[in-house]
């Protein structure tokens, strides 16, 4: 039987090679002195996926700080544009079809270049369709000599092929990665990376009344510490597509529990269903076990529409827990009720990245290296657990305990680990506008001698306010 994911990596690297000959033709649209510059911002967009829209958010509001919003026409990608409304600083959203590579191949000869944003961008984990866009986006970007650039990205294990498509079509790209691991690995690719961070660290939600009024909504009585509980469903990675099971769910209504989108189908089976239920028992044994001693109000976080079903799932184990789903909250509503809770326990990885400006203590309980490297860069290895960990319900509420317990030293490791990332990210910002004064000589950079902050988007006082306490430390 044909792979469908192999035909739709072969179908994007013909492409990628089309537009090489192409673009020798003449085809396609440069840059010139005097137009606003193009740039495509390639991402998981308009499914409600808090973590890859903030990092969205933040790039276009970093990218216009650096290289002016007048010299700028930016464009996002969106799978619905009713999900994605109200985000990205106003910029135009286009519709990205499930079935993407014509759209790419229309679309990027549009523009003058492609910023990939996607935070697991190199990495077979969740879908090779997805990484297979993303080195699409770079690939016929780089092709057509435009600005390509991976910025904030991730790479983890590839199937054999998508690792030949990454070797072979993302070698002229500019590539920021988010942590030194990926750095390290794409380097055994023979790709040269520079070390950036991820790029949700700036992100700026409502204020915290509007988080404490949710709360207060659904029964918190403002006093109790809040614990909010981010689960997932892990083990249903990775999507794939799938023509035989697309025909069978359309004729005869069979695949309905892994069905995803259009073509594309969770991983499902017995297996899966016993490891989901595993992990959410556990997770719910681990919180009802720390509840008996610690008098918290639960609530539960649903970060992307995905984790609706495991909310749902962990709220009935838990006597009713209410829920806060991405589907109706939006993000900056969501990391709002983030930040004013006590105590975070997430399989989200976003999850506790857009909640440690606010100094809220968190654990995580990880199905990959993302959660992994973060806790690492704390120095809070002790505060993780793995999904499929035979002892999760014991560690959880150990895990819990030791946030109460540490509460003030995690705080100031938060703070610690977000400063050094706004550097960071700073630091991604000089590497962005080199790349374009490369490929666009004549681009009005910003002239005279400027300051690392001048290259994030504007901070807020939060933020501000952190960097002062940890000055020392960036010294």
């Amino acid at each position: 039987m044909l792979d469908a994911d192999l035909l739709l990596e072969i179908w994007v690297g013909g492409l990628i090679e089309l537009n090489k000959f192409q673009w020798m033709l003449g085809k396609g649209e440069s840059w010139a002195p005097g137009k606003k510059l193009k740039l495509l911002f390639a991402g998981y967009n308009g499914t409600r996926n808090t973590g890859s829209d903030v990092r969205v958010q933040e790039i276009v509001r970093q990218v216009r700080r650096i290289l002016g919003a007048e010299n700028l026409d930016l464009s996002v990608m969106s799978f619905d544009f009713a999900n994605s409304r109200g985000y990205f600083e106003n910029a135009r959203q286009v519709y990205l079809p499930n079935v993407y590579p014509p759209f790419l191949h229309r679309e990027i000869r549009r523009q003058h270049g492609v910023i990939a944003c996607e935070g697991s961008m190199f990495k077979s984990k969740f879908a090779n369709a997805l990484a297979n866009m993303m080195i699409g986006s770079l690939g016929i970007a780089a092709a057509q000599n435009k600005l390509s650039i991976a910025y904030g990205g991730e790479a983890g294990a590839m199937d054999a092929f998508l690792q030949k498509m990454c070797k072979r079509f993302c070698r002229d790209s500019c590539i920021i990665t988010r942590n030194p691991e990926s750095q390290t690995l794409l380097g055994k690719l023979g790709i040269r990376a520079e070390l950036g961070t991820d790029t949700a660290w700036t992100f700026e939600p409502l204020g915290p009344e509007f988080g404490r009024k949710a709360l207060l909504d659904v029964g918190w009585d403002g006093s109790k510490p809040v614990l909010a509980i981010c689960p997932i469903n892990p083990f249903f990675w990775p999507v794939k597509p799938s023509i035989g099971r697309w025909f069978a769910h359309s004729v005869f209504g069979a695949y309905k529990k892994s069905y995803y989108r259009t073509i594309y189908f969770h991983r499902s089976g017995r297996d899966v269903d016993v490891a989901y239920e595993r992990y959410l028992s556990a997770m719910a044994a681990g919180v009802l076990n720390y509840l008996r001693d610690r008098n918290a109000f639960p609530v539960l976080i649903g970060m992307e529409m995905l984790d609706s079903d495991a909310c749902e799932r962990m709220s009935e184990k838990l006597g009713g827990v209410p829920i806060f789903p991405s589907g109706r909250y939006n993000m900056f509503e969501l990391v709002s009720i983030l930040r004013v809770c006590q105590r975070i326990l997430s399989s989200r990885y976003h999850a506790i990245v857009t909640s440690m400006p606010a100094g809220v203590p968190s654990a995580g309980v990880t199905m990959d290296e993302r959660i992994r490297n973060l806790m690492r860069e704390r120095g809070h290895d002790h505060l993780l657990m793995t999904v499929d960990d035979a002892e999760l319900d014991d560690k959880i509420p150990e895990a819990l305990r030791l946030l109460d317990a540490e509460a003030d030293q995690i705080r100031c490791a938060n703070g610690r680990v977000v400063a050094r990332n706004l550097q960071l990210m700073a630091r991604m910002g000089t590497y962005f506008e080199e790349q374009v004064a490369r490929t666009y000589p004549e681009f009005p950079i910003r002239p005279g001698v400027l300051s690392w902050e001048d290259y994030l988007p504007p901070l807020s006082p939060l933020l501000r306010e952190l960097l002062e306490r940890h000055e020392s430390a960036l010294a």
